[in-house]
């Protein structure tokens, strides 16, 4: 079985585990806002935690190949990095919010 695949079962056997104890609560109607905002941001932190992963082992991976250009790689790399976690913050705020 290729990895997508584990990966791709064990996220949905996972969601519909915490899908079922959310909508099981006794007195609470269950709210799709909330949890469709809080699978949004689950997807957000998961996007952005491999991007910067992504990001970073790029980042290493050339200042090992050329050393001479490292400060400028690195300064790169912690440019985007800042760009991704901004929107990162901005993805979470508008899924939280319900916007």
């Amino acid at each position: 079985m290729s990895k997508f695949v584990k990966i791709a079962s064990m996220s949905l056997f996972a969601l519909l585990a915490a899908a079922s104890l959310a909508f099981g609560q006794e007195g609470a109607a269950p709210s799709a806002v909330s949890f469709s905002g809080s699978f949004g941001a689950g997807l957000v932190v998961v996007g952005a935690a491999y991007g910067i992963g992504k990001l970073a082992s790029s980042a290493m991976e050339g200042m090992a190949r050329q050393p001479e250009a490292a400060g400028s790689i690195q300064v790169g790399m912690i440019i985007a990095a800042a760009l991704i976690e901004g929107f990162t913050f901005f993805a979470l705020y508008i899924c939280m919010t319900g916007v």
